[in-house]
Parts: structure tokens; C-alpha cells; sequence
């Protein structure tokens, strides 16, 4: 074989090579996959881990002494968010994708928690309450800076989940009872107007996480007694579809990047909160954690773009 054939042939396996990693993301052994995010008390002490989708390479993130709990990605997986009390009381704050670089960006005498990123990441909501014990969803940048109250209702208003394309957020409230301790589904605009309700069961409806595409809406309900994983059409609450049937409560869902799947947290097992991970179909159900010690709150943190 003469040279300039080892050359054309060279040239040719290179362009190729760049053709694939431009459409189909190959030559990527160093891109961050998609992980799950999740709190954990088998350190002594609440922290923060990530691992991947089947349970592997868990990775302890916050890795503080104080309380860190509650993590939450950013949709371009570029950060993390969680509740930590190393400050004093507990705050909002945020890290790389590997834990580094972390800063507070709420601040105050009260409590901060739950955050959820905006859509384009710049942005979060987080609860907090006032001096009565109300709690209301308020959105700040993620630079810090002052936060606005976005619900500002004399009922419980909490964990806000932003929507995919970033113009609504879900959260769940008393509006319809505020005397009572069971909650409903809501969507509101980004701004806190147009709240419109998508639950009203008897039961308690918590925790609602978008779909990628935006078209449904996964939470838990206790409906047939103790709390399960449901999906729902998130333009008006209808077409429920169960997804876990177990004997213990499950909470918190979260759906994949993809669309694939829904991590969630369960206490099916000797009563401890375990990550569990089921397909939207309700199929290939598989606990992820399994440790002798609290794993709850999973939240996925995307590939990074």
C-alpha cells in the first residue's frame, strides 16, 4: 500500500470519526452520563451522593459534616443544588456537577429548601416560610441576590417543579382546604399567575416532576391507601396511570432525561426510604441504594451539554 492510499485512508477515518461524534455523541468516553442524584444518612450525617442509573458509582458530593440533603440538577448538568445547614440554618446551595466550587445562594434567619432549577438554569425556586410559619414558593437567581415570592398564599404552597419548556411551574398546596394536611397538584405560570388546580382526590397528592416533554406530569397520591407513584396529563390533570403497587409508601418521583423512567423513593423495605427506579410503562422495577440506612429525595442530573 503507497503512501498517499495511507493518507486518503487516514484523512477518510478521520472525517468519519467526526461525522459520528457530531451527530451521535461517540468519541465520548469523557462525557459525564446521566446520573441520579440522591440523599443519604449511611455517613452518620445527611449528605448528598450521585450514582448511575443501575445503582453503581456512588459518589459522595457535599461531603460535609453538617445536614446536606434534597439535591437537584441542573438541566444542562452542569450544576447541583441542595439544602444544607453548614451555615446555621438551612440554605440553598450550589456545586459543579462533581461537588466543586460550592456556594450559598439563599440566605436569612428562616429555613430555605426544596430548590428546582429553571429550564435555563439561571434561575430557581426554593420554599421558605414567613414569621407565621406560612410557606410560599419564591424564585431567586442562581447568583443569589434578593428572592421574589411568587404564590404569596395564606395556604401551604410547596416544592415547585419547573416545567421543561420553563414557563410553568407544578407545586402542590392546600389552597382547596388550608386546614387540612392533605395536598393537591397545581400549575402555575414561572410568575406565580394563572394557578390552575389538576388534583382534587380525597387523597394527598404530592411531589409532581414534568415529563421531558412536558406532556405529563408524575407525583405521588395516596388514593388507594398508602402513597404510590401516578402519572398524569399535564394539561388538566386527567388520565392517571399507577405505576407502583407495594405495600410501603412511595414518594417523590423523578423522571429520567430521556422519558425512560422514573426514580423514586420507597420505605417498602424494613421500613428505611430506598431509591428505587421503574420504567414509565411500570415495568423492570429495581431498588437502586439498598443500604441498612436512609437513601430518599432522587432527583436525576442530566449529561453534561
Amino acid at each position: 500500500m503507497n503512501g498517499k492510499r495511507v493518507l486518503f485512508l487516514i484523512l477518510s477515518l478521520g472525517v468519519l470519526l467526526f461525522v459520528l461524534y457530531r451527530q451521535f455523541g461517540v468519541l465520548t468516553a469523557e462525557k459525564a452520563p446521566d446520573l441520579i442524584a440522591f440523599q443519604t444518612s449511611r455517613d452518620g450525617n445527611g449528605e448528598v451522593y450521585v450514582m448511575n442509573q443501575d445503582g453503581t458509582g456512588m459518589v459522595n458530593i457535599s461531603n460535609h459534616d453538617s445536614l446536606d440533603y434534597h439535591p437537584v440538577g441542573s438541566p444542562d448538568g452542569t450544576m447541583l443544588a441542595w439544602v444544607s445547614s453548614r451555615s446555621g440554618n438551612r440554605q440553598v446551595w450550589v456545586s459543579d456537577r462533581d461537588g466543586a466550587n460550592q456556594r450559598q445562594v439563599t440566605n436569612g434567619a428562616v429555613d430555605n429548601i426544596d430548590p428546582s432549577f429553571s429550564a435555563d438554569g439561571t434561575r430557581m425556586n426554593f420554599d421558605s416560610a414567613d414569621s407565621t410559619g406560612n410557606v410560599d414558593i419564591y424564585v431567586i437567581s442562581v447568583a443569589g441576590g434578593e428572592a421574589l415570592n411568587i404564590t404569596n398564599n395564606p395556604a401551604t404552597d410547596s416544592h415547585g417543579f419547573w416545567s421543561p419548556t420553563g414557563d410553568e411551574i407544578a407545586f402542590y398546596s392546600n389552597r382547596g382546604n388550608p386546614m387540612s394536611d392533605s395536598m393537591d397538584v397545581y400549575v402555575m405560570n414561572a410568575d406565580g399567575s394563572n394557578v390552575r388546580r389538576l388534583t382534587s382526590d380525597p387523597g394527598d397528592e404530592r411531589y409532581p416532576s414534568w415529563s421531558p416533554d412536558g406532556k405529563r406530569i408524575a407525583f405521588s397520591s395516596t388514593q388507594s391507601g398508602d402513597a404510590e407513584i401516578y402519572t398524569m396529563n399535564a394539561s388538566d390533570g386527567s388520565d392517571w396511570v399507577r405505576l407502583t403497587f407495594s405495600d410501603g409508601n412511595d414518594l417523590a418521583p423523578a423522571w429520567s432525561p430521556d422519558g425512560n423512567w422514573i426514580a423514586f423513593v420507597s420505605a417498602r423495605v424494613n421500613d428505611v426510604f430506598e431509591v428505587f427506579i421503574i420504567g414509565v410503562d411500570g415495568q423492570n422495577e429495581a431498588n437502586l441504594s439498598s443500604h441498612e440506612k436512609s437513601d430518599s429525595n432522587p432527583r436525576w442530573l442530566p449529561a453534561k451539554k
